[in-house]
């Protein structure tokens, strides 16, 4: 390992980056020094810029591969080879809001029913049930499900922090027949070499459920994450209830879910009923 990378996985680490980050970021940074086959350290805000341009421009990369990769641009230059960093040099791209696709009720229903496979209607309930998102669900243990307390415990998920979300009784009882079956060792959704399953296999999985169920909405797997906190909403919960079940580090974040709930007028009393008039 180089002397310089080193530096760059030693600062991330005392800066409490995850490893998945940290792995992204070294990546980064070797792709654009292996383009100008020079050293990480001698290449110039000219030539990351026009790295970026092409990737951008050419190969059609998205805003937001942009920004992490800026990011550990500035990582690099300002921690490690301490040099001054001028924002305007490498300016963020500005990034698009798209809008939350949630699926109904009974579009969940009939995506997880499409699932005959245990395992895969298991990984299915769970990630809705819980409001997973696709790393959490891929790198649960055996032992993150505290069945005594009905909670399922999160470990180092996004942001570095360690949470807990709700365990359905549902889902409790599919998992109990789905270990019955497979017998996981460590990891609760296990891939061929009792490593956890991969990102992508999860991915493929519900694709497969869509197209079969016959939902039309383009959506990925992170829609059952959407879904879960817009139903959580039309029930009732508390917004700083759901922001914690979630993981968001701010309630704004939660309360984008606000403009995607479906709310019934029906029972709906009007103040003038209040009134004795």
């Amino acid at each position: 390992m180089s002397t310089l990378r080193q530096q760059l996985i030693q600062q991330m680490q005392l800066k409490g980056y995850c490893q998945r980050t940290i792995k992204s970021y070294v990546n980064i940074i070797a792709q654009i020094a292996s383009f100008y086959h020079l050293p990480a350290d001698q290449l110039s805000i000219d030539q990351i810029r026009d790295y970026l341009l092409k990737r951008i421009t050419v190969d059609h990369l998205s805003k937001s591969w942009m920004s992490m990769t800026i990011s550990a641009i500035k990582l690099l230059f300002c921690d490690v080879l301490k040099r001054e960093w001028n924002r305007l040099d490498l300016p963020r791209p500005r990034m698009d809001h798209k809008k939350v696709i949630v699926l109904s009720k009974d579009e969940v229903q009939k995506i997880i029913r499409s699932k005959t496979n245990i395992k895969h209607r298991a990984i299915l309930v769970v990630t809705y049930s819980a409001g997973l998102r696709l790393s959490e669900v891929t790198h649960l243990k055996i032992s993150d499900i505290d069945s005594s307390r009905m909670l399922i415990h999160l470990h180092m998920a996004k942001g570095n922090k360690d949470r807990y979300t709700i365990l359905s009784p549902i889902a409790l009882d599919m998992l109990r027949t789905y270990y019955r079956r497979y017998k996981p060792q460590e990891w609760l959704f296990e891939g061929f070499t009792r490593e956890h399953i991969a990102e992508r296999t999860v991915q493929n999985i519900f694709k497969a459920a869509l197209a079969k169920s016959n939902v039309q909405k383009d959506v990925g797997i992170h829609s059952l994450r959407h879904s879960f906190a817009t139903h959580l909403l039309e029930q009732g919960v508390a917004l700083p209830i759901i922001q914690r079940i979630m993981g968001h580090k701010s309630l704004n974040t939660t309360s984008g879910y606000l403009h995607v709930q479906q709310y019934s007028l029906q029972g709906v009393k009007s103040p003038v009923d209040t009134l004795a008039i």
